[in-house]
């Protein structure tokens, strides 16, 4: 009975320690990430204001580049009202905006419409720019989330806000349920994955280069698999030495992509430089 007794209580905490592991090794979620539901009808403009201002911050993964680390313009230091009508006159605006409203939202989804000298894509002599489109994956923001970054944009400098208020008919799609939105594909080779989820915005990867995050070309050599797991699914784990700690997570990573980047940093040895 003694024995029966023992063997009852390792198993008990057999069972506990695989449990509390589950919490602490970092997790990937599944692909449809939850987005807080929103009243869009019963905003005002105050509530869109602070809504653009949380998107800016977060989902819209803006400041990871619009900040004062030399990547991109920091937005959040200048008047970003009179800057776009200035850059509307500039010879080299390819774009077709008629006022800042309009430039502000053009420059979210055509971002090579005007490239700001200094910050172009390497070797397209500012011409093209680095900057994904945010209404395309990974970011994928929708119509209303573009707007109420706009209204900030716009607030923040004391300059009146000309975006409309969303009604209640342009609520965007929920993730579940009925009309839930079409998830995007998922990534067939490890390529795809890094153009999917940004990867070359911050890191120099396969043709382009970036010093805002380390190399990826020999990661393979500095970090074991395990490792270079880890510092995608919980990027806060541990900071390169010399970087800021910007990296965002991928709650809308699936499993079968995270293997696919995972395999293919871990053969990069900086052979190919």
């Amino acid at each position: 009975m003694t024995a029966l007794f023992k063997a009852l209580g390792f198993s008990i905490a057999l069972i506990l320690v695989f449990a509390s592991v589950t919490y602490v090794l970092p997790q990937v979620r599944g692909e449809a990430p939850e987005e807080e539901e929103v009243n869009l009808g019963e905003l005002t403009m105050d509530d869109f204001v602070a809504m653009g201002e949380k998107l800016y911050r977060g989902k819209g993964t803006c400041t990871l580049c619009h900040n004062n680390l030399g990547r991109a313009p920091d937005l959040l230091t200048y008047n970003v009202v009179s800057v776009s009508l200035e850059r509307m006159a500039d010879e080299g605006y390819q774009g077709q905006a008629g006022d800042a409203e309009t430039y502000l939202r053009e420059s979210m989804v055509e971002p090579s419409a005007y490239v700001v000298e200094g910050f172009g894509k390497k070797g397209t002599n500012d011409t093209e720019s680095p900057m994904p489109a945010v209404d395309q994956p990974p970011i994928q923001l929708s119509a209303v989330e573009m707007d109420a970054i706009i209204a900030f944009m716009q607030q923040k400098d004391g300059n009146p806000v000309t975006v409309a208020l969303p009604s209640g008919d342009d609520a965007p799609a929920v993730e579940s349920g009925e009309g839930a939105a079409t998830p995007p594909a998922l990534a067939q080779n490890a390529e795809e994955a890094l153009a999917k989820f940004g990867c070359a915005a911050c890191h120099s990867v396969l043709q382009s280069e970036s010093p805002v995050g380390p190399s990826l070309r020999d990661v393979g050599k500095r970090l074991s698999v395990e490792q270079i797991r880890t510092s995608i699914v919980d990027p806060k784990a541990e900071i390169a030495p010399g970087f800021p700690p910007i990296m965002p997570e991928f709650p809308n990573m699936a499993l079968a992509e995270l293997n696919l980047v995972v395999q293919f940093l871990a053969q990069q040895d900086g052979s190919e430089q």
